[in-house]
């Protein structure tokens, strides 16, 4: 994250402080009905079949049982048209939502979007959430123009007239899904409430809802928004998991330098255990969820705790070693040298500042230009590609080499260490480079045992970081107990899709039988 930031600017709402109406949140629970109450305990004995391999997956399955679920707890009706209408329903409770809305605003003519993804209209008569609420608002008085689809809007040229017609006030509750009616739905003028039917599985989803009405352009100051959840059903579930997963996303898309680590936690598919901790409404069932993502958590945490350990451990017994043991080596090194140049400024009459001498091709030259000169010499002569002695300065030897990479000559002393240095054109130059190399062995000295001295504190870090214990250790193990616990309570520690690993014998056929008997 800290690399995406270099090239991404995160720009998050707390950070921008755009002016967009307060938005008052309103989460309206309202109880099953029997008949949901029955259905969703049917849709416990489906996932029990399931989990016991007793139907096919083409017959049925989670993903089929978690979808009719969400139906469910949207409107019994879904499961199974003759069902009477429910007074207490969430479409009930929305429509006097919506209805009241729209009275008290009549004068200003404010508007109201609904959002529904799960039951859309239909042409063929069949039953869908739409038809049922806009037939519930006629009947308290609300005229039949003022309530549009934005599914009957099926090209750009019609969105637009709709969309300035909600602007306008014309059009005063406009209904549809998130995929119709979020990113680029600008209607946002007149919009005092808006109204969540379902939950959507995704946190984005949530977010272009409200994002049509807390925006930039809306007259009104406040706005309300409404959360419909039929308890005891899929619905609790389905915002504990947007919950889940918003938690991750926050992690990252932060405004604040990101965590070290973050997990997503992404279930689109419930599993037997849960459905039936839902169907009975067990309030276990939310402390489970939260354990298992802290348990998670914490097991990630003590993963990089381990994984860091055995590195440490890996470098105190191999590479730090080879380490220290190689810079002492370079350091006996550079102190040979050292004292070979200071043994080679001491020997000479007129200190540091008198050309000593150098020989090339077993010619000394007592002047720096002339032994310059000589050594570009030395290199248009060269015709190996491998280092070759061609004298000696200072009481170091002098090999020359050509880097076939760079395209460069270098000149390379050698006493107990190599000190190379790369040529240039200039003769008087290329002396100058060689005086500066051997000038710097003190500094480099120093600095390898600098280094050194760095290595053995981090010998003796990592071998303190190595017995400390993870720190976090009691908080796992007492996590992971209360949540084994809960598991052992919501009879959660066989999942819905285990493996089976052994047939009972009374599953076996008699021929079968025999011949396991026969191996036996």
């Amino acid at each position: 994250m800290n690399m995406f930031k270099e090239v991404a600017d995160i720009q998050t709402a707390d950070m921008l402080q755009l002016p967009v109406p307060k938005a008052h949140f309103h989460n309206v629970a309202v109880p099953p009905s029997d008949f949901q109450r029955d259905m969703v305990a049917d849709l416990a004995r489906r996932a029990e079949r399931v989990r016991a391999k007793e139907v096919e997956p083409h017959e049925d399955n989670m993903l089929t049982i978690t979808n009719d679920g969400r139906k469910l707890a949207l409107d019994q009706r879904l499961a199974n048209p003759l069902l009477p209408d429910d007074e207490g329903s969430k479409v009930s409770v929305c429509a006097d939502n919506v209805f009241r809305y729209w009275a008290e605003h009549q004068e200003q003519r404010l508007t109201q979007l609904v959002f529904c993804d799960l039951s859309i209209p239909k042409q063929d008569g069949a039953f869908n959430v739409y038809d049922e609420l806009r037939r519930k608002l006629m009947e308290k008085g609300v005229p039949a123009e003022e309530i549009a689809y934005i599914h009957d809007a099926n090209t750009e040229v019609k969105k637009k007239e709709l969309f300035a017609k909600v602007r306008s006030g014309q059009v005063r509750i406009l209904l549809g899904s998130t995929f119709k009616m979020g990113a680029g739905t600008n209607v946002q003028t007149k919009l005092i409430a808006l109204h969540d039917l379902d939950c959507p599985w995704r946190p984005r989803d949530l977010e272009q809802r409200s994002g049509r009405i807390i925006r930039q352009g809306n007259q009104n100051s406040e706005v309300h928004i409404f959360r419909y959840v039929t308890e005891n059903t899929f619905d609790a579930y389905l915002y504990q998991t947007l919950e889940n997963k918003q938690r991750f996303i926050s992690q990252i898309m932060t405004s604040k330098s990101p965590v070290r680590s973050a997990e997503d936690i992404d279930e689109t598919a419930l599993s037997y255990a849960e459905v039936k901790a839902l169907a009975t409404g067990n309030p276990y069932i939310k402390e489970k969820m939260d354990l298992d993502i802290q348990v998670s958590k914490l097991k990630l945490l003590k993963a990089n705790h381990l994984s860091q350990r055995y590195s440490l451990e890996d470098r105190l017994l191999k590479l730090l070693p080879q380490q220290i043991k190689s810079t002492e080596e370079r350091i006996a090194g550079y102190e040979q040298d050292v004292a070979l140049y200071i043994r080679s400024l001491a020997s000479e009459a007129d200190g540091a500042d008198k050309f000593p001498g150098m020989t090339v091709k077993d010619y000394t030259y007592s002047e720096r230009t002339a032994a310059g000169a000589a050594l570009l010499d030395a290199c248009k002569g060269m015709t190996s590609p491998d280092p070759q002695e061609i004298g000696g300065y200072r009481g170091f030897s002098l090999w020359l080499s050509f880097d076939s990479f760079h395209k460069e000559y270098k000149v390379t002393l050698r006493g107990a260490l190599g000190h190379t240095v790369t040529l240039g054109a200039d003769a008087g130059g290329n002396i100058s480079r060689i005086n500066n190399a051997l000038s710097d062995l003190p500094a480099k000295l120093e600095h390898a045992r600098e280094q050194l001295a760095t290595l053995r504190q981090q010998m003796e870090t990592a071998k303190e970081q190595i017995a400390a214990p993870f720190e976090k250790e009691q908080e796992l193990q007492t996590k992971a107990a209360r949540l084994a616990e809960l598991n052992a309570l919501l009879n959660m520690d066989k999942r819905e899709n285990e493996a089976v690993d052994s047939v009972p014998d009374e599953e076996i056929e008699a021929p079968e039988r025999r011949a396991v008997g026969r191996e036996r």
